[in-house]
C-alpha cells in the first residue's frame, strides 16, 4: 500500500470563498444592461455541462446543448464567443488543441490546431532577438489554426455547420459584453503596445484609454468577420481575401505614425495559409491509480509531461507535496530534452512504467538540485540509473490561454485549450477585421541551441504546454480538465489531479487549492496561500519558494454518476469562471 501524505487544507476555504480584491474602476461609461445570471464557479445537474472563464461563453454552450447540439458543437460555439469576450487569449487568429470523447464509439480523439511556422522560417530566424521585441512583431505570427480546427471538429464530430456554430459569437460581438476588471486590467497592461498600432488602438483604446469597467464593449468588425467566415467557409482565410489581409498585416504592420517601437515584419505568405491543415492525432495515454488518463501528443508537451509525472508518482511509496514537485521537475527535464514537433520523439518510452520507475528512484527526502538532468528513455531500464548530461529550464512561454470543458447528455465530452499566446497575442489587430494575431512562434527556442527539439523550421509547429486532459475510471468518463498559464498549465493540471486523487479533495476544492509550480527551475513559484501554509516544511527539504501571485485558471467537470455532472471553474483566479448545466440539480 502506498502512503499518501495529505497536506492541511485549512487555507482552501478562505481561498475559495474570499472575494477578489476591490479595485477602483475608472469613470463609468454606458451603463451595462441587466444580466439574468452572474458567474458561479460550481454547477451540478443533468443534460450536459460546461465550464469556461466567461459567462457569455458558458451560456452559448448551454444554449447549444439545450437545442440538441452535442459537446463538440457547444465547444466550438463557446470557443468562438471567447474570441470576442476573451480576445487577448483566444480568437480566429490563434490555435489550440482539443481532446474529445465519442461516447457512442467509446473512443478518444484529438485535434491539433496548433499554428505553423512560415516556409521561410529557419532555425536562426529568432536568434539574437530580445524576447519582448519578438513578441510584438509580425515575425512572431504563425499560420492561424483555430478556424481549420473548428471546421474539422464540426465536420467530424459535430452536428452544426460552422455558420451555425458562429451565431452566438456574432450576436455577442454585435450587441457587446460588459467590461469586467480582468478585461480592463489586461487592456491597460497592453496599452503601451496597443497604441503603437492604428487598428489595435482604434478597437481596444477608444478615446485613447481602455474601455471602463461596467461599460459595454462591442466589436462589430469581428461580428462581420465571423459572419462572412460562416458564409464563405475556412477557405476565405486559407487562400481567400481574409488570408490576404492577414498576410499583409504580418508583413506590413499598421504602425501608428510617430511610434518608436521596433516592429519586425513577418515571414508569412499566402502559400503558408494554403498549406495549413488541422490534424487528427493519436492521444497520449497512461494508467494511473487504476484510471486511464488521455492527453495531447506532440507538438503539445502537455500529455507527455503530465503523463510521465503521474507515472512517477504512481511508482513512489508515498506521495505528498514534495513528491509532486519532484515528479514535475523530472518530467520537465525530459520534456525539455525530447519533446517537439519532429519525428522520433520517444513518446512511448517517456510514458513507460519502466522509465517512470527509473526516474522515481531519484526522489528522496531532499529536493533534487535544479535544473535536473534528463533521463534516458531508451528501453533499457535499471533499478536506479544516474542521469548524465545537462538539464535546462523551460524557455519563455506566454502565460495567457483559455480552456473550456463541455459534456452533453449522451456522455460525449471535450477538453479544449485555445490561445493566441501572450496576453494580446502580438498586439496587432487585422485592420477592419477585429481580430488579434498570435505570437505563437515565440514558443520556439530562440537558439543557438544545437539539438534542441524545439528550434524553428519551415512548417513546424512550436512546442506547447497546453494540456487538455480526459480521465476514465474503468472505461467510464470520469473527469475533463485543463488550464491556461503557459508552461504552468502542466503543473496546474497535475496538481489538480494530485489534489483530487491523492489527497482526496473534492473537485471544487482541488481547483481552489493554492498552487505551486516546479518546472525544472532553481526556484519553485507558489501562490501566497501556498507559501503561508507550506513554505517552511518544503524549505526544510531543500526547496526554494518564491511568489507567483496567480497560477493558472482551470476549468473542469466530473461525472458524479452515470447522468449527473459537476462543472467547476475558478472561484477567484482571473476574475473567476462560469460553470453551468442544462438542468440544475434540485
Amino acid at each position: 500500500m502506498r502512503r499518501v501524505i495529505v497536506p492541511a487544507v485549512a487555507v482552501l476555504v478562505s481561498l475559495a470563498t474570499a472575494a477578489p480584491a476591490a479595485a477602483t474602476p475608472p469613470q463609468q461609461a454606458t451603463p451595462a444592461p441587466a444580466t439574468p445570471q452572474t458567474k458561479v464557479p460550481v454547477a451540478e445537474g443533468y443534460g450536459g455541462a460546461v465550464a469556461t472563464v466567461d459567462l457569455d461563453a458558458s451560456k452559448a454552450a448551454v444554449a447549444v446543448l439545450k437545442k440538441g447540439g452535442n459537446a463538440m458543437d457547444a465547444a466550438v460555439a463557446a470557443g468562438a464567443v471567447l474570441g470576442v469576450t476573451e480576445p487577448y487569449s483566444a480568437g480566429p487568429g490563434g490555435g489550440g488543441f482539443m481532446v474529445y470523447y465519442d461516447a457512442k464509439k467509446r473512443q478518444v480523439h484529438t485535434i491539433d490546431g496548433r499554428e505553423t511556422a512560415p516556409q521561410a522560417m529557419t532555425a536562426t530566424s529568432l536568434e539574437g532577438i530580445p524576447f519582448a521585441e519578438a513578441v510584438t512583431s509580425g515575425l512572431s505570427a504563425g499560420v492561424p489554426g483555430t478556424v481549420a480546427q473548428w471546421d474539422l471538429a464540426l465536420r467530424t464530430f459535430g452536428t452544426l455547420s460552422l455558420k451555425q456554430a458562429l451565431r452566438p459569437a456574432i450576436e455577442v460581438a454585435a450587441k457587446g459584453f460588459v467590461v469586467d476588471q480582468t478585461f480592463y486590467d489586461q487592456t491597460a497592461q497592453n496599452a503601451d503596445r496597443f497604441k503603437d498600432f492604428t487598428s489595435t488602438a482604434k478597437l481596444y483604446l477608444p478615446n485613447g484609454a481602455p474601455p471602463p469597467v461596467g461599460s459595454v464593449f462591442r466589436n462589430p468588425e469581428l461580428a462581420a468577420t465571423y459572419r462572412e467566415l460562416g458564409e464563405r467557409g475556412p477557405r476565405w482565410l486559407y487562400g481567400g481575401q481574409l488570408g490576404k489581409e492577414v498576410v499583409a498585416t504580418v508583413k506590413r504592420p499598421p504602425i501608428t505614425p510617430g511610434a518608436t517601437r521596433t516592429v519586425r515584419p513577418g515571414l508569412l505568405e499566402m502559400r503558408d495559409l494554403d498549406r495549413y491543415r488541422a490534424l487528427r492525432r493519436e492521444p497520449t495515454r497512461v494508467d494511473y491509480r487504476g484510471m486511464s488518463v488521455y492527453g495531447m501528443a506532440p507538438p503539445s508537451s502537455g500529455g507527455s509531461t503530465v503523463g510521465e509525472a503521474l507515472n512517477i508518482l504512481d511508482a513512489l511509496p508515498e506521495v505528498g507535496l514534495h513528491e509532486y514537485l519532484e515528479a514535475s521537475k523530472l518530467a520537465f527535464a525530459d520534456r525539455n530534452a525530447y519533446v517537439g514537433d519532429l519525428p522520433g520523439v520517444p513518446l512511448k518510452a517517456l510514458l513507460s512504467n519502466g522509465f517512470a520507475k527509473e526516474r522515481a528512484c531519484l526522489i528522496g527526502d531532499r529536493a533534487i538540485p535544479a535544473p535536473a538532468a534528463p533521463g534516458q528513455p531508451d528501453g533499457d531500464y535499471g533499478p536506479c540509473a544516474t542521469p548524465t548530461g545537462k538539464g535546462t529550464p523551460p524557455a519563455d512561454e506566454g502565460p495567457e490561454t483559455t480552456h473550456l470543458v463541455v459534456a452533453d447528455r449522451w456522455g460525449n465530452m471535450v477538453a479544449y485549450n485555445l490561445t493566441i499566446e501572450s496576453t494580446g497575442g502580438n498586439g496587432i489587430v487585422v485592420p477592419g477585421r477585429g481580430m488579434l494575431l498570435n505570437n505563437e512562434l515565440t514558443d520556439f527556442t530562440f537558439g543557438p541551441a544545437p539539438g534542441d527539439p524545439n528550434l524553428p523550421a519551415p512548417g513546424k509547429r512550436p512546442r506547447s504546454s497546453m494540456a487538455p486532459t480526459l480521465v476514465f475510471d474503468h472505461g467510464r468518463p470520469a473527469l475533463a480538465l485543463g488550464s491556461p498559464g503557459g508552461s504552468t498549465i502542466i503543473t496546474t493540471v497535475l496538481q489538480i489531479m494530485v489534489n483530487r486523487y491523492e489527497f482526496g479533495m473534492s473537485l471544487p476544492e482541488a481547483l481552489a487549492a493554492p498552487r505551486a509550480t516546479q518546472r525544472n527551475t532553481a526556484q519553485t513559484q507558489a501562490e501566497q496561500a501556498f507559501l503561508d501554509r507550506y513554505q517552511a516544511e518544503l524549505t526544510a527539504r531543500g526547496h526554494e519558494l518564491v511568489l507567483n501571485p496567480e497560477i493558472g485558471a482551470a476549468t473542469a467537470l466530473e461525472f458524479v454518476d452515470r447522468d449527473r455532472v459537476q462543472a467547476v471553474a475558478e472561484p477567484t483566479r482571473r476574475g473567476g469562471g462560469s460553470a453551468l448545466v442544462v438542468r440544475p440539480r434540485r
